[in-house]
């Protein structure tokens, strides 16, 4: 009798122990997702091509505030857990134009129900710019995740021999490091006035 039941008590605790929850590592792109069209990138006439860029976003989980990095090329897709982030592009101001900005074109999906009754299923909760040095002005409004803009990696031409990498304090402070230090006014010797003239006696006739 407990032969019988062994194998029947095992399958009832791996029952017990499945979840339904999607895998926290799971990278693959449901076909929902994958189905709809990415907006395409404008290439810009300077910088590094819009395909060669890459972007780091940051993902909030509010329900366990577990915030991670995702790391994307454009174009690229990533799914963690029941959230998929898409990147369309990214783009930096040119060195010269200030003030300096960030952002990058951003597609969230996440796996949800619309009310109590329906299934789950994939919904878009945001595609648009968002920026850096100005979340204010476009934000993912979503009750369970946040994405957000930490960098975007491209250059311009002759971006490293720039005037204002030149300028930058490291630069500097390197050529501080290797001047030799100005004498300072106290250790300069002063010179000796030198002594005034003695007037000549003046003639007498006798």
């Amino acid at each position: 009798m407990r032969r019988l039941l062994a194998p029947g008590l095992v399958l009832l605790l791996a029952a017990c122990g499945s979840s339904d929850e999607p895998d926290a590592a799971a990278t693959d792109i449901p076909d929902a997702v994958a189905a709809q069209a990415s907006v395409p990138a404008v290439e810009s006439e300077y910088g590094t091509p819009v395909k060669d860029r890459v972007a780091t976003l940051g993902l909030l989980n509010k329900r366990n505030n577990i915030t991670q990095d995702i790391v994307l090329k454009s174009g690229e897709a990533r799914r963690i857990g029941n959230v998929v982030v898409r990147l369309a592009t990214c783009e930096r101001t040119l060195p010269w134009e200030r003030p300096a900005e960030t952002g990058a074109f951003v597609q969230v999906f996440v796996e949800e129900r619309a009310n109590a009754d329906s299934q789950l299923a994939w919904r878009k909760v945001f595609s648009g710019w968002l920026f850096k040095n100005a979340p204010s002005l476009n934000v993912v409004e979503h009750p369970v995740y946040d994405v957000w803009v930490k960098d975007c990696a491209m250059k311009f031409p002759g971006e490293e021999d720039s005037p204002a990498a030149a300028a930058s304090p490291s630069s500097a402070q390197k050529a501080a490091g290797s001047a030799s230090p100005a004498p300072s006014p106290s250790a300069t010797p002063s010179a000796a006035p030198s002594p005034a003239p003695k007037a000549a006696a003046p003639s007498v006739d006798l």
